[in-house]
């Protein structure tokens, strides 16, 4: 049984987690990093591609790596490694570029903007606040304002000469 944990985000940066179980998930199973599929599996509409995702331990998938079993490879760069300087490479454990029931997390990019719960909720907010009719500016209230403190109390500050 395939428990994914899909992570979509779209070319504004913002990002939506779905965890889909079972019956719901097994239409990812098999997949490649690169392949598109429809968006309606997540109750969007349009198309995402897959970008990627990692196992349950954390190992990356690498879209040149053939398959979906883990594997050491030597890297200079790219998925899976962090910095390496010029010249210099690493054996990392990376898996492959097929999602199979080990894989936890899925990435994917969707094509359309995603709109959250909270944006939705402002943008009611907003046509409210715009609809409410505005207040009367002949009703304000009249504020007294106190006189001004005379200058004249102010005390006088004599020069005192400097002492040689």
């Amino acid at each position: 049984m395939a428990n994914f944990k899909l992570t979509i985000s779209d070319k504004k940066g913002k990002s939506l987690t779905k965890e889909l179980k079972e019956n719901d998930a097994n239409p990812f199973v098999g997949l490649n990093i690169g392949n598109e599929i429809d968006a309606a599996l997540v109750g969007l509409s349009g198309k995402m591609i897959i970008t990627g995702g990692s196992d349950k331990s954390g190992v990356p998938m690498r879209s040149d790596i053939h398959g979906g079993a883990r594997k050491y490879v030597l890297l200079t760069k790219g998925v899976g490694l962090n910095d390496a300087e010029k010249g210099q490479r690493f054996r990392k454990l990376v898996r492959g570029t097929t999602i199979s029931e080990e894989i936890y997390q899925i990435n994917c990019r969707y094509d359309g903007e995603i709109k959250t719960e909270k944006a939705e909720e402002e943008t009611k907010d907003d046509s409210a606040k715009k609809e409410a009719p505005k207040k009367d500016d002949s009703a304000k209230k009249e504020v007294k304002h106190s006189p001004k403190k005379d200058d004249s109390a102010k005390k006088e500050v004599k020069d005192v000469p400097k002492k040689a």
